[in-house]
């Protein structure tokens, strides 16, 4: 089993028995650290970090107060691997050592599903909206981890969404993320620009981009 590979459901399923910090969630392990304050938490994080430089793998961590959200993925092969399980082990370890706690209940995500009989038509659209990757699931994520993953959900009956997403950029790059929807084969409408430009993909679906400008005004 080479550890550049994705680990196939039941291996993965077998590494999970020796990881009971640990769950499986959108295509990575994911868990959540409870230390006795915050400082205890930034030591732990330092800590995790030079376990991620010694073995050339980085984890996704956050850091809230005496909390660390931390999840592990290998991006290169879009999914989890032994990169991942391994380091999971040692990061428990170092748990231990600090005295934190893991809190299973903190692992919920969010996934946005858009209804969609034909995923290729809009992809690239919320691809270029989101500056997100394409993983081996047919999925987006952010390859940041900080935003919900969009997940395309086949169906005979889609139907536009009733609600839209307001992504928020600087207004100085805002015409280059413009630029690569109309590519992605986006409709644009400028009426209340450069405060949001609404771009519709091409089965109805819309987002806005937005930026600071004329946000506050009226």
């Amino acid at each position: 089993m080479s550890e550049k590979e994705v680990l196939k459901q039941a291996d993965r399923e077998s590494q999970l028995t020796h990881l009971p910090h640990w769950r499986y969630m959108l295509g990575s392990l994911r868990t959540a650290f409870k230390c006795s304050s915050s400082a205890v938490a930034l030591e732990f994080f330092a800590e995790i970090g030079a376990l991620a430089q010694e073995a050339n793998h980085h984890p996704d961590v956050d850091w809230r107060y005496d909390t660390l959200f931390v999840t592990l993925v290998s991006h290169d092969v879009g999914g989890v691997s032994l990169r991942d399980t391994q380091l999971a082990g040692r990061i428990s370890d170092l748990a231990q050592e600090h005295g934190a706690q893991a809190n299973l209940n903190l692992t919920r995500t969010v996934e946005i599903a858009i209804d969609t009989d034909d995923r290729e038509q809009i992809a690239d659209t919320w691809r270029a909206a989101l500056g997100y990757k394409e993983q081996a699931d047919g999925s987006l994520t952010d390859p940041y981890g900080r935003g919900p993953a969009i997940w395309f959900q086949n169906t005979e009956t889609p139907k536009a969404n009733r609600f839209h997403l307001d992504i928020s950029v600087p207004h100085s790059h805002h015409v280059d993320i413009l630029d690569g929807l109309k590519e992605a084969g986006a409709r644009l409408n400028y009426a209340d620009a450069p405060s949001f430009t609404v771009a519709t993909d091409p089965q109805g679906n819309r987002l806005c981009i937005c930026t600071e400008v004329g946000r506050h005004d009226g």
